[in-house]
């Protein structure tokens, strides 16, 4: 299996490299860089989005989640959504993109920033940023929302991970304190604040967190659903919270 996946790398990698400077490329990749740092961009959504080590690689299991809060914006006229800790801006630039609306984004890290506003020039997106932690931007900026959608961190300090992304993905865009759960916790505690009367809120989660942060939910909001829902590898993956 480590074979067929490494073969697929290089070929992935001869797109980018000619045969003169493939070799330094390949030993980047044995020496545990991920191909899509080396390269330089990723597929998400069916848009080319460039990466570095100042973001996460988006994952197919988010993906996941854009297809869900497309799905469920059917129950909105003309959304506002936001979409909190963007990183590499793939959650909001794909949202934008399928659904023709404005996407407001944000994200503590000036660096990740920088790439997403990037992304969002090569994709010609409707994507407004904005920087500082969690909900803070949109508090300060009175925006009231009707989705808000988020990746969090979400990986306790205790918890074992690939070394491949350990030792390659921005352990700021990784970790959170309390079980992992600190940034969840953040945001239900403030939404009261920023959400409309109808609204929806679209989380990714560990796979083990799903109760817990339903919990979380319940503590901070009324009169709300909460659904914990699988990835395509029937694994609890995301958490949606609802009102209507």
């Amino acid at each position: 299996m480590i074979a067929l996946i490494k073969d697929s790398n290089i070929e992935y990698l001869k797109k980018y490299y000619n045969k003169d400077n493939i070799k330094d490329a390949i030993k980047r990749l044995n020496a545990g860089e991920p191909v899509q740092y080396i390269v330089g961009n990723v597929d998400f959504y069916g848009y080319e989005l460039d990466v570095n080590k100042n973001v996460l690689i988006p994952r197919r299991e988010t993906e996941e989640l854009v297809e869900e809060v497309i799905k469920r914006s059917k129950n909105f006229n003309n959304p506002t959504i936001i979409d909190v800790g963007t990183g590499s801006g793939a959650i909001a630039i794909s949202l934008s993109k399928e659904l023709n609306c404005h996407i407001y984004a944000s994200d503590i890290s000036g660096a990740a920033l920088k790439v997403a506003k990037k992304n969002i020039c090569k994709t010609s997106s409707n994507v407004t940023l904005y920087k500082g932690n969690m909900l803070k931007p949109y508090i300060k900026n009175d925006i009231k929302v009707d989705i808000l959608v988020s990746n969090p961190p979400y990986i306790d300090k205790t918890e074992k991970i690939e070394d491949i992304v350990k030792n390659n993905e921005p352990h700021l865009a990784l970790y959170a304190k309390n079980k992992g759960l600190e940034f969840y916790e953040s945001i239900l505690k403030d939404a009261s604040k920023i959400l409309n009367d109808k609204f929806l809120i679209a989380f990714e989660i560990g796979q083990e967190q799903g109760e817990m942060v339903k919990k979380i939910a319940l503590k901070y909001l009324s009169n709300i659903k909460v659904e914990i829902k699988k990835d395509l590898s029937l694994k609890n993956r995301f958490v949606f919270v609802y009102n209507f």
